[in-house]
């Protein structure tokens, strides 16, 4: 028959080049049960497609085969009257479980084991894959027995460093994990499969090839007219970044990373979950180094309009940015697995402070897995700061699994004090009290300053003086710098929670004096420090004068500050609803903000100076914005009984309504362009304005 003639032509042509095309096409029209078995057996051991060093692309292509295969085969048979034309004549339809039979026979014993996957998993994939159930259940169960079997077998064959058999079980396991029952996926050995999987992703020539490719780029990253970089779509190192995106294992890097995620959490062996975190550690470490010596790292995201060619930033930038977020998102999902099984794993949860001995052991440890919590949770927040040029452009908040693997890693080092002080030493700012001029070194200084905000707790006062502090203040002052609004945020924060600690109350009074020189126009920060040295704060006894003392600070700028309205932009304190401010009524409003944390004593010295201080605002709607916010401090809730009852006697008995209604007008007259602002007797009533609440 023509199709005997062309299935003996297509086996020669198997035998003599790597052509198999019309492979997928023969296995779905054959009827001869022997003449499928011969055929599959040859796709898995001809040696024109197996005697030579053979890449992840062309096993996708043999289990592309069988998978096309079987879905053309489920088509035909529910095709109304199927007819194929084989050559000259007709070809006898074989039966579907038959088909299966006999292609599964192929996989016998003159290709390995791992080979077998292929056939296996393409042939449940074109039936079962995307939900088309074309499987009667008893076969179903039996092929994914098979796959699993298989795999284990393969396994178990595996060389220590395995190579495209490991990374080709990999690919197909993560093709048709979905498609296996549990009973199916227990039967794989984890703790083989964990270790081949990771190294697969992360440090293959077949996958992210341990982050080198970033490297690569900065060879073609170059200066154009007009003072910009280009890096060209049609350069070398973008083509490879491509290819390495297109690759089977790094195309599919979201369920892959879910696979190994869930191996994590079914290993036997819990230091295979461990020794996985420091696979991802290197790889990381080389990712972040390879950017810190490319000319792209050297631009801020601020100003990459600024300094990249339109074509840059149109094609090459958004795709790289791509490939690197999926990065960061695969390990986050692994370590996210690692810390769950560390929070629930008694041989992870374990302490491990009996294997301290010095400091200088703890920064020189590389491998932490035989030490327990402590120091997966410090290699994990390693790996969160190499990775902190990707995330910090995606946002801290942006993943929840994020937020949890940082959250958790920092919750369980809390508990070992002296370790968290070590690690805290070991990724403080290379220069600290200067602002490097990298944007990479400031990026790792803004993971530094996020992540020391949750120490402070367990820190002793000389060790967050001498690595917090010191860290936090060069960037106190730079918050005009558009650059540095981030980090400038995020060292106010650093220092408000150092100062927050009840046994840092003697650093407190230290440093405050000069930390309040730059808290003028950040009204909540202000607020805050004012409650650090109210009661019931340690420091309020050893300092009880310090509230007055920084409120007359902020009283005095005041007097003298500008009454020109604040850009809109720059306005950190105040809401869209409300007028322009200027600094005086910004600086204002602070002082008003912090009348609830006084003491008695202290409140009736200060609310008669802050409606004086409001008479001094001339612009009307300024100062009638601060009326209001002082209104809504005195009754709205925010003063406690003594302090209320304190606000009430002033407002209605001793001048105190007087002095905030009509005060300010007697103060608007006396400037230029004023009203008459003549005397006016305590008590006397002046004409409100209608649409006052007061």
């Amino acid at each position: 028959m023509a199709t005997e003639r062309s299935l003996a032509a297509l086996l020669r042509s198997l035998q003599s080049t790597s052509n198999f095309e019309d492979a997928s096409g023969f296995l779905s029209i054959l009827g001869n049960p022997l003449n499928l078995t011969l055929l599959a057996s040859q796709l898995l051991s001809a040696p024109a497609l197996w005697n030579h060093p053979v890449d992840l692309s062309a096993c996708r292509k043999i289990l592309s085969v069988f998978n096309t295969a079987a879905i053309a085969v489920l088509q035909n048979d529910t095709t109304e009257e199927a007819q194929i034309p084989y050559g000259a004549g007709r070809n006898r339809r074989i039966e579907r479980e038959a088909w299966v039979k006999a292609v599964v026979e192929g996989a016998d014993d003159k290709s390995p084991r791992w080979r077998h996957t292929l056939l296996l998993g393409g042939i449940l994939l074109g039936f079962e894959g995307q939900n088309r159930q074309g499987l009667p259940w008893h076969i179903r169960t039996k092929l994914e027995s098979a796959l699993a079997t298989a795999a284990q077998l393969a396994l178990e064959e595996l060389d220590t460093e395995a190579g495209i058999d490991g990374y080709c079980i990999t690919l197909v396991l993560n093709c048709t994990f979905e498609l296996l029952s549990d009973t199916e996926r227990s039967k794989l050995n984890y703790d083989r499969l964990l270790p081949i999987m990771v190294r697969s992703v992360f440090h293959s020539p077949e996958g992210l090839d341990g982050g080198y490719f970033l490297g690569a780029i900065d060879k073609d990253v170059v200066e154009v007219p007009g003072k910009k970089f280009r890096w060209a779509p049609d350069s070398t190192t973008f083509r490879y970044v491509t290819v390495v995106a297109a690759r089977p294992l790094v195309g599919a890097l979201g369920p892959l990373s879910r696979l190994i995620a869930h191996a994590v959490e079914n290993v036997r062996d819990p230091k295979l979950a461990a020794q996985s975190v420091d696979y991802m550690a290197d790889f990381v470490r080389t990712l972040m180094v390879q950017w810190r010596q490319n000319k792209l790292s050297e631009i801020d995201v601020a100003e990459e309009a600024e300094f990249l060619d339109a074509e840059s930033l149109g094609t090459t930038i958004p795709a790289l940015w791509t490939v690197l977020r999926n990065c960061m998102y695969s390990v986050i999902i692994v370590l996210r697995a690692v810390l769950g099984r560390t929070i629930n794993d008694p041989a992870l949860a374990a302490g491990s402070s009996k294997f301290i001995t010095n400091s200088v052991q703890v920064h020189l440890l590389t491998t932490y897995y035989d030490l327990g919590a402590p120091y997966l949770c410090i290699q994990s927040l390693h790996i969160l700061r190499n990775l902190y040029f990707i995330s910090s452009r995606t946002g801290q908040n942006a993943s929840s699994q994020q937020n949890f693997v940082f959250l958790a890693a920092i919750d369980i080092l809390s508990q070992y004090p002296d370790l968290a002080e070590n690690f805290l030493r070991s990724i403080k700012p290379r220069d600290l009290g200067q602002i490097p001029d990298h944007p990479v070194e400031r990026c790792l200084d803004l993971f530094f300053l996020n992540a020391a905000e949750h120490f402070p707790l367990v820190l002793t006062p000389e060790a967050s003086e001498e690595l917090l502090l010191s860290a936090a203040f060069p960037y106190l002052a730079a918050g005009a710098n558009s650059l540095l609004l981030e980090i400038f945020e995020a060292a106010h924060s650093l220092v408000l929670v150092v100062f927050a600690i009840p046994h840092n109350s003697e650093l407190a009074a230290k440093h405050l004096p000069f930390y309040i020189e730059n808290l003028f126009s950040f009204r909540l920060a202000f607020k805050t420090v004012i409650q650090v040295t109210a009661p019931p704060s340690p420091l309020a006894n050893s300092q009880p004068l310090l509230p007055s003392i920084l409120l007359e600070v902020v009283r005095d700028r005041a007097m003298t500050a500008s009454t020109a309205p604040i850009p809109p932009n720059a306005q950190n304190s105040s809401s869209s609803e409300q007028p322009p401010l200027s600094a005086q009524a910004v600086l204002t409003l602070a002082l008003i903000d912090s009348l609830s944390f006084l003491r008695v004593d202290d409140l009736e010295e200060w609310l008669p100076l802050t409606a004086q201080l409001i008479n001094t605002i001339l612009d009307r709607g300024m100062r009638h914005a601060c009326i209001d916010r002082f209104w809504e401090a005195l009754s709205g809730g925010e003063m406690d009984v003594d302090r209320a009852h304190c606000c009430v006697a002033w407002w209605s008995t001793r001048g105190g309504r007087e002095l905030v209604l009509f005060g300010a007008e007697s103060a608007a007259g006396a400037g230029p362009g004023g009203e008459d602002g003549g005397p006016y007797m305590s008590g006397a009533v002046g004409t409100v304005a209608p649409e006052s609440k007061l």
